[in-house]
């Protein structure tokens, strides 16, 4: 069998960015959003960066949802600023969503990709991400208008300027492969719902 083409990983910088620092250090105020969390690292991190908050949906065993629930979330809400945080094996999962997305352009949606080349999820496999596959190329392909990608932490003022001006934006945050942030989730599914719809509402 041919192995994978590793061509375009060799003009990608080597991720040095530890998500644990780097996710709230992008996403200082996760409260001010409605936020769809992937599963896993991003459900964990943007956990601990809020306590818990209803605001924040955080998936369990719904891998690859995340970006098509935060178009119709901000479709639906169009006066909420919705924000998806997801990994690159999720999003590899469904990159039409990426497609429909732009098509769609909703100007209160922020997508953010927490890069760190592997299915953590699954056992730490390589994902194709880390294998050379691009996601910020194959975001700027599909049509989202602003694309950024970080890779350093003089990056991250930024993306975090994107964060805060209006339009749609995908911003790919690389990281080196490792732990998230600990913490215990709540997965009870009708407890979240229904928090999550209270935050809506409100």
């Amino acid at each position: 069998m041919a192995r994978l083409n590793r061509i375009q990983m060799s003009a990608l910088p080597v991720p040095v960015l530890d998500r644990r620092q780097a996710v709230p250090a992008l996403i200082e105020r996760p409260q001010d959003y409605l936020v769809v969390a992937g599963l896993a690292g991003t459900a964990q991190e943007l956990t601990a960066m809020t306590a818990d908050a209803a605001s924040v949906f955080g998936l369990g065993g719904a891998m690859g949802a995340a970006p098509m629930m935060g178009l119709g979330l901000a479709l639906a809400r169009p006066d909420r600023r919705v924000l998806v945080v997801t990994g690159d094996g999720e999003l590899l999962m469904g990159l039409g969503a990426l497609a429909a997305i732009a098509v769609q352009n909703p100007p209160n949606l922020k997508i953010v990709c927490v890069d760190n080349g592997h299915y953590g999820e699954t056992g730490n496999q390589d994902s194709h991400t880390g294998l050379g596959v691009a996601l910020d190329m194959i975001a700027r392909g599909a049509g989202i208008p602003v694309v950024c990608r970080i890779d350093t932490a003089a990056d991250i003022p930024e993306g975090r300027r994107l964060l805060a001006e209006p339009g749609l934006a995908f911003i790919l945050l690389r990281v080196t492969e490792g732990p998230p942030a600990k913490i215990k989730r709540n997965l009870q599914p009708h407890v979240a719902r229904d928090r999550f719809r209270a935050a809506l509402a409100g």
